[in-house]
């Protein structure tokens, strides 16, 4: 029943399916890795420095920030609500409809930690007395551990368009 081939075609079959499997985690490795890639490493060390004789062109890129006020008026409440799609997983935007994070209703200049039969972190009930304004708002979304560390809200929105027109769409809702 067993003999010598048998055996050594089934060590042959095991040993190719594990080698298979390792060879396919380390494709699937190299095509999704989430770090180490260029944009992580530092650029002096590993390539050329430019000196360059006057930084008055630094200077002229800081004066030309955009205030946020003006941000906000030209801000797209459609592509606020595109943004609105990575919020939705733990926020709902119905008045009272608390999930794993409050209810997003009328949020703009609500006060900070005040919605009723929300358990908030100590951290944002430190802030009770704030209210949510479109610079809190801004603050917090760019950076919530730096707004309030400590919170349990981990989500932050890393391009200032996007949480411009996130603020602007939230505004819009219940406002």
């Amino acid at each position: 029943m067993f003999d010598t081939m048998t055996l050594t075609k089934a060590g042959g079959a095991i040993c190719s399916a594990l080698l298979i499997f390792l060879l396919g985690n380390w494709v699937a490795s190299s095509l999704y890795a989430s770090g180490g890639g260029h944009g992580d490493e530092d650029h002096a060390s590993t390539g050329y420095v430019i000196a360059v004789a006057d930084d008055s062109h630094a200077e002229d890129e800081a004066e030309e920030a955009v205030p946020f006020a003006d941000l906000l008026a030209a801000a797209d409440v459609a592509k606020g609500e595109k943004a609105w799609s990575k919020c939705k997983a733990c926020h709902k935007l119905e008045d009272g409809a608390n999930s794993s994070g409050p209810h997003l209703f009328g949020l703009v200049n609500r006060p900070i930690a005040s919605v009723g039969g929300f358990n908030y972190s100590e951290a944002l009930l430190g802030h009770g007395s704030d209210t949510w304004t479109p610079e809190k708002l801004n603050e917090w979304l760019a950076s919530p551990k730096a707004f309030a560390p400590g919170t349990k809200m981990s989500l932050s929105v890393k391009k200032e368009g996007d949480r411009v027109n996130l603020i602007a769409y939230l505004q819009s809702i219940g406002g």
